[in-house]
């Protein structure tokens, strides 16, 4: 049924599914954009099965994902539950700056155990997820590392009792 769907999207006439992909780059046509569906639903899914259901050639899928993996517009990765990998701790913690933010996420982005950093608005000015392998690895984080960083203000950590969800099914509107 989902393919169907992303088949008959592809016929849609040309502009009419656009979106823009991030980065400068141009936007993603109704045909990359159900090659993206596609592997959101599984990773491993065949070039040729996803030929099949956005309309085109295994060869053209290959060069395809090929430009949107060189492009920054996605990742094909394995997600794991880090807490079930060896990770005994993960947060998220809550930062707010005084000044400018980038040099600040920058900072976050450049550390190993930092998964994640997005500006915010709201209670605090960026939020970002870290995975360590215990309590004592996410004190050093947060006090020596985190805390340390000129600009910081304050940080409030929440700790991962237990990964309830983590999903990146969310399509590509």
């Amino acid at each position: 049924m989902h393919s169907e769907h992303v088949a008959s999207r592809s016929a849609e006439p040309k502009g009419s599914r656009e979106t823009r992909a991030g980065n400068g780059t141009p936007p993603l046509d109704a045909v990359s954009l159900g090659i993206i569906e596609q592997l959101q639903e599984d990773g491993r899914r065949p070039y040729a099965a996803i030929g099949k259901a956005v309309g085109l050639s295994e060869a053209a899928v290959r060069q395809r994902v090929q430009k949107l993996l060189d492009q920054g517009v996605m990742q094909i990765v394995a997600v794991t539950d880090p807490l079930t990998v060896g990770f005994r701790r993960q947060a998220m913690v809550g930062v707010n700056v005084d000044g400018d933010l980038e040099p600040v996420a920058d900072a976050l982005t450049a550390m190993g155990e930092v998964e994640y950093v997005v500006m915010t608005a709201g209670s605090f000015d960026i939020l970002a997820e870290i995975v360590c392998e215990d309590d004592d690895h996410l004190l050093d984080v947060i006090n020596k590392r985190i805390r340390a960083l000129p600009g910081v203000r304050s940080t409030e950590s929440f700790v991962y009792l237990k990964l309830k969800k983590q999903t990146y099914m969310w399509g590509t509107r």
